[in-house]
């Protein structure tokens, strides 16, 4: 074997021995926390937060993204599966209600994504989303039957409307 083959199998060696050991280590930055560390942090993101930003619709590129506004008051993992009850106050055109939705959220790697598949919103359809959550920030895609298109915006903790009215 060359010396150069040798090299390679060594650094290979080297990675696949102490990669296990890095994700283990408390120190190590890059690693992937615990799924509980992940739940109690996107709950902590979701509840009370509210998401603004703006949607843009396939096919009306012309068109300048029109605002969209979510407040989540409480984001809560059921004990079954990757289920979440996410009760929500949605504004959406000139829709504006509040809704609990029981929403399924995947994980990719440290980076939580908002699913939902025709699923029927009292009031306002039947929607299919992929939206993924990161640094208070929102992105994904979204369609209301034929129609469908982007996302995105920011997530901030959102002002209590009592102490507003003070």
């Amino acid at each position: 074997m060359s010396r150069r083959t040798w090299s390679t199998a060594a650094l290979a060696i080297v990675l696949f021995t102490v990669n296990p050991l890095l994700a283990d280590d408390p120190t190590n930055k890059d690693a992937t926390p615990s799924s509980e560390v992940l739940i109690k942090k996107l709950e902590e993101t979701l509840t009370g937060a509210k998401l603004t930003g703006a949607y843009s619709v396939t096919g009306r590129e012309d068109r300048a993204p029109k605002s969209e506004e979510y407040t989540i008051t409480s984001a809560t993992k059921l004990p079954e599966g990757d289920v979440w009850l996410i009760k929500a106050r949605i504004k959406y055109g000139d829709k504006d209600t509040t809704i609990p939705m029981p929403l399924e959220i995947k994980w990719a790697g440290d980076t939580p994504i908002i699913t939902l598949t025709n699923m029927a919103i009292p009031g306002l359809g039947t929607f299919t989303a992929r939206v993924l959550i990161y640094d208070n920030r929102y992105a994904g895609t979204w369609q209301h039957g034929p129609a469908g298109g982007n996302l995105f915006g920011k997530i901030e903790k959102a002002k209590d409307e009592k102490s507003d009215a003070k």
